[in-house]
């Protein structure tokens, strides 16, 4: 007679949590087969978030851009959860578009794009965190009737727009924003936002 062991139930969903969130992210190569919008002049536009939200690492900055790349809505929060899921993050992302600007969902093509900054520590390299990030981009978007733009990470050596191999080393996690044009209005003091969340939030909209 053989005697066998079978694995808990606990095992089995806790094999099974992990692999379902190892699917919820992206691979570099499928975010670049996704099609993802070039920016136009990626630094002005990191520059510009930068002035605005003075990331520090784990800060999250999530934008809206209008066809002519011009900043219409802007939200940054930390991010507070361990683990690098791409449904958390999601989450957190489609609260703020919905707190800082309507949905486009009517549309049928849509006409802003949503790009994400994520300053972080370590290089610019991409890992696993990112992307968790870039599948949460892409389905908050979804969600929310936007296109789905860049993703860049912001670090000590600078910034990065991932997928595309440009980047540049100031703005960085490190530096002090840069004054804003005289044509640019002043950003706008941060506000804490209200339901609660594993985020901390801190959002402005312009």
């Amino acid at each position: 007679m053989t005697f066998g062991f079978a694995p808990s139930s606990a095992a089995s969903l806790s094999t099974s949590t992990s692999a379902t969130s190892a699917s919820r992210l992206l691979e570099p190569a499928e975010w670049a087969a996704a099609g993802i919008p070039l920016l136009r002049n990626p630094r002005e536009v990191v520059s510009g978030l930068h002035s605005r939200h003075r990331p520090r690492p784990a800060t999250a900055i999530v934008a809206v851009l209008d066809p002519d790349e011009r900043v219409r809505a802007s939200a940054s929060f930390t991010r507070r959860q361990a683990s690098s899921d791409g449904w958390m993050f999601r989450n957190a992302l489609l609260a703020q578009l919905r707190r800082v600007i309507p949905h486009d969902l009517r549309r049928r093509t849509p006409v802003r794009t949503a790009v994400l900054l994520y300053c972080r520590e370590g290089d610019a390299r991409w890992t696993q965190e990112d992307g968790a990030w870039m599948w949460g981009l892409r389905d908050a978007c979804t969600l929310h009737g936007l296109r789905c733009g860049a993703y860049i990470t912001l670090t000590r050596d600078g910034w990065q727009v991932l997928g595309e191999g440009r980047g540049g080393r100031r703005p960085n996690a490190d530096s002090a924003p840069e004054p804003f044009a005289l044509s640019e209005a002043p950003p706008p003091l941060p506000r804490t936002g209200g339901a609660a969340s594993d985020v901390l939030r801190r959002a402005a909209a312009r």
